[in-house]
Order: C-alpha cells, then sequence, then structure tokens
C-alpha cells in the first residue's frame, strides 16, 4: 500500500520533470520575450508570470529568469515582484488539469499510448519534435501516477485516521498547515503535494475543509526551497526569495484565519462546478487564495517593493551584482547577465580612457577603477566557465553561445585596454605633448560618447561610428610616423622626443582600436540577446 503510494507520486514527479523539461525546450524562448517584453506596470507583470508558468508549467523556472532579469537590468525590481506573484497564481494551473482530467473525464484509456508514442517521438525524432514527445510522454505519466495514487489510496483511507483532525478548531487546522508543509519539503514539488491532496479528497480520506488547510500549507512550503536557493546568493536573489516568502506567508496567514468562510462562500460560488464540493472546488479554492493574495499586495505594490528592497539592501559591488550563480542553469538569461556586466565594465574603462588623457583625476583613483574593472572581468570569465554546453544543432549556433562567444571576445579587449591604460609613461606624453593635443581631444570625446552607450543611454549605431573613428585614427598614425622620423633627422627633434611622441601615437591609436573592437563585439551581443527595456522603446 505504501509501495503503491509512493510509486504513484514517483510516477506523477516524473510525468512533471518530462513535462516541463519539454516545455522549457520548446517554450524557453516564448517564456522570455514574455517577460522581457510584456512586463510593464504591476498588472502586465502579474500577468506575465502567471502566463509565463502556465507555459513551463514550473513556478521555479519563470522565478530562476525573473532573478536572471533583475540582475540583467532587463526588468526592475518592482516588475519582478509582480512576476512572482504571477508565477504563484499561474502555479494553481496544475491542480486544474489533475481535478478535471485526472476525475472528471476518463483519460485512462489514452495515458499508456501517450507514454508509448512520446517516447518513440523523442528516440526518433529532432528538435522540436522529440521534445513535443518528452511533454506527451510526461502528460500520459502524470495520469498513470494519478490512477495509482487513486488505488493506494483506496487502501490507505481505511486505516488513515485523520479524525482529531476533523474538528474546524485552531489545531486541527494548525496541524493540517504543518503536514502540507511538510509534503512539499519532502516532496520537492508542489505539485505532486496538491495532487496527492486532491486524490485524497476524492478517496474521501480528508475532507474538504483539511484539505484547503493543506493547500494552505502547500503554498508556504514552497517558500523553503526558495529560501534554501537564495542562501549565499546575491541581492537579487536575495530580494526575489523575501518577496515570495513575505507573499505566500501574508497571504496563507489570512486566508488561514478566514478559512472556514472562504471554503464555503468558493464552495457556494463555485456550486455550477459540482453538486457536491469536491476536487475541483478544491481547484477554485488554490486559485482563489492565491488571487486574494494579488488583490492584498497589489494596492501598495510599489511599498512591499520598497519594503523588501529595505530589508534586503544592495551589498554586492556595482560591477559584479548581474553575476547570480542561481541562473546558470538558464543559458540564455546567465549570458545576458555576463554582457550587461561587461557593458558596466566597459563604461568604467571608457571613463578611465577620459579621465587619463585629460589628467583630471590622480593615477591612484584612477588605479582604483581599473583594478575594480579586472576584477569584475574576472568574475565574468569565472561565471561563464560554470555555464553548461550548449544544445544546438549540428552546423548552427545557438543564440545563448554566440552572445557567450561575442562577450568573451569584449572581455580580452577590454583586458588589453586595461593593461594600456596602466601605462602612464605614454599617457603623459599624450597629455603634454602639444603635437598629439588633436588627437587626444578626439579620443577624450569618443571616450566619452562610448560611455554613454555602454550605459544605455544613447541608441546610436556606435559600432559603426567608432570602426570609423578608429580608421581615421591608423591612417594619422601612418601618416605622421614617417613625418616624425624626417624631423628628427634634420635635428629639428630629438631621437627622445621623437620615439616619445611615436609611441604616445601608438598609444593613442591602440586604445581607439580596442575600444572600437570592444564596442564590434558588445554591438553583436547586444543584437543577438535579450534587448532591455530602453532598447525596445528606441
Amino acid at each position: 500500500m505504501i509501495v503503491l503510494l509512493l510509486g504513484g507520486i514517483g510516477l506523477f514527479l516524473l510525468g512533471m520533470v518530462l513535462i516541463t523539461d519539454g516545455l522549457r525546450a520548446v517554450g524557453g524562448d516564448t517564456l522570455r520575450r514574455i517577460l522581457s517584453r510584456f512586463v510593464r506596470g504591476p498588472i502586465t507583470a502579474i500577468a506575465s508570470g502567471a502566463a509565463a508558468t502556465v507555459l513551463v508549467q514550473s513556478s521555479s523556472a519563470t522565478a530562476l529568469t525573473t532573478i536572471g532579469f533583475v540582475s540583467a537590468g532587463l526588468i526592475t525590481f518592482p516588475q519582478a515582484v509582480g512576476v512572482i506573484m504571477g508565477a504563484n497564481l499561474g502555479t494553481t494551473s496544475i491542480g486544474w488539469i489533475v481535478a478535471v482530467l485526472g476525475f472528471q473525464v476518463n483519460i485512462s484509456m489514452v495515458t499508456l499510448p501517450l507514454v508509448a508514442i512520446g517516447t518513440m517521438m523523442r528516440l526518433m525524432l529532432r528538435r522540436p519534435w522529440a521534445q513535443v514527445g518528452l511533454m506527451l510522454a510526461g502528460f500520459g505519466l502524470i495520469f498513470v501516477g494519478i490512477g495509482t495514487l487513486q488505488e493506494a489510496m483506496d487502501g490507505v483511507a481505511g486505516h488513515l485516521d485523520l479524525g482529531r483532525f476533523a474538528d474546524p478548531t485552531w489545531i486541527g487546522r494548525l496541524a493540517m498547515l504543518l503536514i502540507g508543509v511538510v509534503m512539499v519539503v519532502v516532496m520537492q514539488a508542489s505539485g505532486a503535494a496538491l495532487a496527492a491532496t486532491l486524490v485524497a479528497l476524492h478517496s474521501e480520506a480528508i475532507s474538504l475543509d483539511q484539505a484547503a488547510a493543506l493547500v494552505i500549507g502547500q503554498n508556504v512550503g514552497t517558500t523553503v526551497k526558495v529560501g534554501l536557493a537564495a542562501i549565499g546568493g546575491r541581492t537579487a536573489v536575495k530580494r526575489t526569495a523575501a518577496a515570495h516568502v513575505l507573499f505566500n506567508v501574508v497571504a496563507a496567514a489570512v486566508a488561514f484565519v478566514l478559512l472556514g468562510p472562504f471554503v464555503w462562500l468558493v464552495g457556494a460560488v463555485g456550486s455550477w462546478l459540482e453538486p457536491t464540493p469536491g476536487v475541483l472546488t478544491l481547484a477554485a479554492f488554490h486559485t482563489a487564495f492565491n488571487l486574494l493574495g494579488v488583490a492584498l499586495f497589489l494596492p501598495w505594490f510599489n511599498g512591499f517593493a520598497s519594503l523588501v528592497a529595505w530589508l534586503v539592501p544592495e551589498r554586492d559591488t556595482a560591477a559584479t551584482r548581474h553575476l547570480d550563480r542561481a541562473v546558470v542553469s538558464e543559458p540564455e538569461v546567465a549570458v545576458e547577465a555576463a554582457r550587461q556586466t561587461v557593458m558596466e565594465v566597459g563604461a568604467l574603462v571608457a571613463n578611465a580612457v577620459a579621465d587619463r588623457l585629460q589628467g583630471r583625476r590622480a593615477d591612484a583613483a584612477i588605479g582604483h577603477d581599473l583594478d575594480e574593472a579586472d576584477h569584475a572581468l574576472f568574475e565574468v570569465r569565472q561565471y561563464l566557465r560554470q555555464l553548461a554546453p550548449y544544445s544546438a544543432e549540428r552546423g548552427t549556433v545557438s543564440r545563448p553561445h554566440g552572445v557567450h562567444l561575442a562577450t568573451l571576445h569584449a572581455v580580452d579587449h577590454l583586458d588589453t585596454l586595461i593593461d594600456l591604460l596602466r601605462r602612464e609613461k605614454e599617457a603623459q606624453q599624450a597629455r603634454d605633448d602639444a603635437e598629439l593635443g588633436d588627437l587626444n581631444r578626439a579620443l577624450i570625446q569618443k571616450a566619452g560618447q562610448l560611455r554613454g552607450w555602454l550605459a544605455g543611454e544613447t541608441l546610436a549605431d556606435m559600432p559603426a561610428e567608432v570602426e570609423a573613428f578608429s580608421r581615421r585614427m591608423a591612417e594619422h598614425r601612418r601618416a605622421r610616423r614617417p613625418q616624425i622620423l624626417a624631423r628628427t633627422a634634420t635635428g629639428e627633434l630629438t631621437p627622445d622626443l621623437a620615439l616619445s611622441r611615436i609611441d604616445a601615437l601608438q598609444w593613442i591609436d591602440t586604445l581607439g582600436y580596442h575600444l572600437w573592437r570592444t564596442v564590434h563585439h558588445l554591438g553583436r551581443a547586444r543584437s543577438l540577446g535579450i534587448r532591455r527595456k530602453t532598447e525596445q522603446r528606441g
């Protein structure tokens, strides 16, 4: 009996894993498009979070993508709070699927054929049809698992004594709530815990009030996993986890206090679903309970986001705050976080170029900025090393791979720029030599424009502009070098001054070249990656 029960749960979990993996492979791009394009205010953020979670049937996938988007600056933290609320609402869809197809519609005749067809598609076809096969097999396994659970629960119902919790007392309800928390922690899947609860209710092993208390506990139980995942994470992860925990706990507390009247109200309103309150009523309660949480938080949405930001202050350095290891399992989001970090490092380096050429800041201050940029680039390399190998059809390069490659090229050129900017002798010559003043001023102006582009303040075609600028600099260097040598041969310039001037000329030209190559690769990464809100408006 217990073995049958555990087997049913295992089959359900396996089915959910297959469906989630298949949906994420097929619909992952759609999920990212939903979150990056449609999230605006609180309402659209909640709707996008719900839609994305229904799409991939995984609130954790939505949460991880959201964390990465916040880290990369694609959405703001208040918008992320809305997405998390919506993800909680979207995850209730599994209750409706199980309640309707598992108990109201007899699909037992097609479940095993679905598993067989899905498995053959996964083994014999290529993507995306192989992933569709994975989803079909998972869908079939879910209902095979539910059938096994029902069979096991029929035997367990006679031996399961929940009579001590049957009375609608605070202690009895609290005990059921805690059991719901434990179910999610043990199963590591709220969907499986909910399915087991629906089966137990259908088998009359528990009452509707008890099932409702279990569902409240299961919602709270999801916060345990999120909280543990946030340990050691960066600020974006901790804030997202804190928002998730506070939202679920407050909504659960209100629903728990109003449990009796709330269940009666849902049952009365949903009486058209089923004459006697049962699994459909419980699915409706699960959705209504999460809608209640949204209704409670929506009026003070921005205040709630500010409260969480105050409770979890920013402690990461500006240069590395995007690099959260919690999202390395999502390659497209992870490489976007790395790209955004390199963009900010590029802005820091462009600012150092202007400072070095103008001499407006002390060498120690510039050196500090260069050290920070150097450390951030090291962190980017370490971060990108953790990404799993990219999956793509033979002969093609996936979009995350393209962003990854372009970002690494930019890192290489920024490393060279940092080394060049540490050469104070050439910088001093470029500043003091009146004959190099025109080049010096031109590079200062271009570095300022680059800083704005890298910081996202302008959407001009900067890569093309900087390429043209670099080519002009190279032509100027080639034309001026023989002139300097000719003036040295006539005695107009001393050999030492001529050598210093040529070195400074070469230094300025090399700076311009590596700025161009940095912007070129970052521009390519930007075109391949997920666009930020400011870029979409342009």
